[in-house]
Formats: structure tokens, C-alpha cells, sequence
């Protein structure tokens, strides 16, 4: 088998290379960055006939290393995947639940979203922008897919009030508690 992938012992050095090999592709949180040296770790384990729990604080120490230089920051990191998210039409209950996949803490969470000044209204009109739901709707007639457009919104993570507030809107202007009048 000429394509069989060779793999070396884990070091130090290694963990190190594939961690700044990693985050300079993506952002991560510490956690994130953790199951993938796991991963890496496993994966070498396996091949190898290692146990990959001798390789627990080497990985810790790795992730320590690029902490303390700053690489990796789990509250810069929400701040930045949130602002993605809200620029992209993602509703609170969608950040919160991606954030928490990849292993930002709660507190952390919390306190992102608390600063953000975008509402979920906001993010939601996005949303129903980029898919061109109700009001944003070019092709079809609007009542007919209502009910799939609110269905669609829910399922994004925006309250039945707010998916309704705007797929009910005249030109998806309307802003919370007031619905821009409708022509009948």
C-alpha cells in the first residue's frame, strides 16, 4: 500500500506546527483547537500503537503556548463570529448555538452577545433579504408561501413574533411593534 499515510510520533515541536499551521487558516477557540490536536493526536496513535492519553499535557502545553502569545482568544474570537454571523442575517439563538459548538464557555457567550447593538429584528431582515423571503420575495406569490417563509425564519432561530413582524411587512421596513401599513 504506497498511499498509506506515514505518521510520526507526536512532539512538542510538531503539536506547535500543526496548531500555527491551523490557525492560520481559521479562527478557533481554545476548546476547537483542542479537538483538533486530539484529532491529530488520535489519528498518529492509531497508526502508531500509542496510547493518546501520554499525549494529554503535551497538547496543554501547546495550547498554553499559543494562548499566552495570543493566538488564540475565545472572547475575540465570539466578538468576530458574532459580527459574521449578524452581518449575514444569524438570529441570537443561531450564535449562541454555534459558539457553544465550538466550545466558547457561556459567560463568554453572554457577554458578546450583551454588547452586540445588532437586534435579532435587524439580523432577521437580513435573513429574509439574502433569501428573499416575504416582502424580498421576487418570484411566487407571497401568501402562498407565507407559512414557508415563517417556517424557514423559525428555523433560523428568530421568535414567531419577529419572523412574523417581517414577512408580514409591506416592504420589509417595518420596525418592532409597528407594521408598515398594508394596501388592500
Amino acid at each position: 500500500m504506497p498511499n498509506k499515510p506515514r505518521y510520526k510520533p507526536p512532539t512538542p515541536e510538531r503539536l506547535t506546527r500543526s496548531a500555527l499551521h491551523y490557525l492560520e487558516r481559521y479562527a478557533s477557540s481554545r476548546s476547537n483547537l483542542r479537538r483538533v490536536l486530539e484529532r491529530k493526536v488520535n489519528k498518529a496513535c492509531q497508526a502508531l500503537d500509542l496510547d493518546p492519553d501520554d499525549f494529554g499535557s503535551m497538547i496543554d502545553t501547546v495550547l498554553e503556548t499559543v494562548t499566552r502569545n495570543g493566538l488564540v482568544d475565545d472572547k475575540a474570537y465570539a466578538e468576530t463570529k458574532t459580527a459574521s454571523l449578524r452581518r449575514r442575517g444569524g438570529s441570537r439563538r443561531k450564535i449562541e448555538a454555534q459558539l457553544a459548538a465550538k466550545g466558547v464557555d457561556r459567560d463568554t457567550i453572554d457577554a458578546v452577545l450583551n454588547k452586540d447593538e445588532h437586534s435579532d429584528e435587524d439580523a432577521a431582515r437580513t435573513f429574509a433579504r439574502r433569501r428573499r423571503l416575504g416582502p424580498f420575495r421576487t418570484t411566487g406569490s407571497r401568501e402562498e408561501r407565507r407559512e414557508r417563509d415563517l417556517a424557514a425564519m423559525c428555523r433560523a432561530g428568530f421568535s414567531f413574533e419577529i419572523a412574523k413582524r417581517i414577512i408580514d411587512a409591506k416592504d420589509g421596513l417595518a420596525t418592532s411593534g409597528e407594521e408598515t401599513p398594508r394596501d388592500d
